[in-house]
């Protein structure tokens, strides 16, 4: 060997990782069940924390979306939304005298618009179905409230609530979404019964004048959207005129900030938030949910990790002469651990562009099934931040597996299994 090549003695480092690296290579290979088990339990691990994060990720950024494509700049509401199974319409909304307070809004300099909402569970029937309890929203139609898609929507103003007598004609008019229409089998110019009970329902028969997708992506459910005091009349909340929301938009010139909080100290019995606060509510009201998704990520991660380090200490255990063989041919213990390093960073890289690989596919038919269940999908992102982050847990998971089983190396005797 000439002076200018290079040896195993000047580069023992060099020598050592190759030496470790070959053993590594070939008890993977000659392990094949427990190699292939090993990755698919990281790769799991590794689409848990994705689909998960990235689920967690998707409602924020849609929720977002809906919000700011709804156009409004401030929410107001009576409290909470309560259920009231005891009464018509499932709903116990909290804004009384809703018509009253739209008109005192609307004349107010610093607003544009003013937008009150009623929510009630209502029976819808059409000639060709049964009942089905659905969602009915009470809103008026024009001013940008509700998207049309097909049909005029709402020919007149809410005039059956007569200042408070609620004895003007009633239109019968009623504006459905796509997923309404194909439930009923109907469209526009078909006609549907509609009622808080299945007797109010048989008593009052709509015209469908339209089909919007607003309250359908906005509440992920069908629903119908008949004019607020229609909605109240055949859902018996006349007495009250409450609606569960109002949203407003504020003028040109307007600061939402500074508008809600001017309505805060004129209205003190009610919650007025800005978009950006109305949101962030909505996701404090759900954090037990966002907190059991986070625990399922770190119960993924930390099945991940014993299903990791159980494997390979099941490795070592079924290789223990091989070890103790090469141990006793003078392979350091070191050099042996480095050789659990190399496997579990191999089974690290599989697994983790496994894991990020299937996140693709798996968040793309999580999404197609939101958006046959709920009416919208997109529930799931994957930015690259999220599939990064799963693939460094793939390597942190081998990494410490590695780790935690180099202990068991360093006591095999090789006399004790020779």
């Amino acid at each position: 060997m000439t002076d200018g090549e290079p040896t195993p003695a000047r580069f023992p480092r060099l020598a050592r990782a190759r030496a470790a690296t070959g053993i590594a290579l070939s008890q993977l290979s000659h392990a094949r069940g427990r190699t292939v088990l090993t990755v698919l339990g990281i790769t799991l691990a590794v689409l848990a924390a994705t689909l998960l994060a990235g689920t967690g990720i998707g409602v924020i950024e849609t929720g977002q979306q809906k919000f700011d494509a709804a156009g409004r700049d401030v929410w107001i509401t009576g409290g909470p939304v309560r259920f009231s199974p005891t009464g018509v319409g499932g709903f116990e909304n909290t804004i009384v005298g809703a018509h009253e307070l739209d008109t005192e809004l609307e004349t107010r300099e610093d607003v544009r618009a003013s937008v009150p909402m009623a929510f009630q569970t209502v029976y819808v029937k059409s000639n060709e179905t049964d009942y089905q309890t659905l969602v009915g929203v009470g809103s008026p139609t024009s001013g940008g409230a509700v998207h049309i898609t097909n049909g005029s929507g709402f020919s007149t103003d809410d005039v059956h609530y007569a200042n408070g007598n609620y004895s003007g004609p009633m239109s019968h008019e009623v504006v459905i979404d796509q997923r309404t229409a194909d439930m009923m089998n109907v469209s526009v110019g078909d006609s549907l019964s509609i009622g808080g009970t299945t007797g109010i329902a048989r008593q009052n028969e709509f015209t469908v004048v339209g089909i919007s997708p607003t309250f359908s992506r906005f509440l992920g459910s069908p629903s119908v959207v008949l004019q607020l005091s229609e909605l109240q009349e055949v859902t018996g909340t006349t007495g009250t005129d409450k609606a569960t929301l109002m949203t407003l938009t504020v003028a040109d010139d307007a600061d939402p900030q500074a508008v809600a909080a001017d309505l805060e100290s004129e209205y003190p019995s009610y919650d007025i938030r800005t978009n950006e606060e109305q949101l962030k509510e909505i996701l404090r009201d759900q954090a037990v949910l966002m907190a059991a998704g986070g625990s399922l990520v770190f119960l993924a991660l930390l099945a991940g990790l014993a299903l990791t380090v159980n494997i390979l200490l099941s490795h070592v255990y079924h290789q223990q002469r091989e070890f103790a063989a090469l141990k006793a041919l003078g392979t350091s213990s070191s050099t042996l651990s480095l050789t659990l390093v190399v496997q579990a960073l191999v089974l690290g890289t599989v697994g983790g562009a496994l894991g990020v690989a299937l996140s693709f596919p798996a968040a793309r038919g999580l999404n197609e099934l939101a958006e046959l269940v709920v009416g919208f999908g997109d529930v799931v992102v994957l930015p690259q931040t999220v599939l990064a982050g799963g693939f460094a847990i793939a390597f942190l998971m081998s990494l410490l597996s590695s780790l935690a089983v180099s202990r068991r190396i360093a006591k095999i005797r090789p006399l004790e299994h020779l």
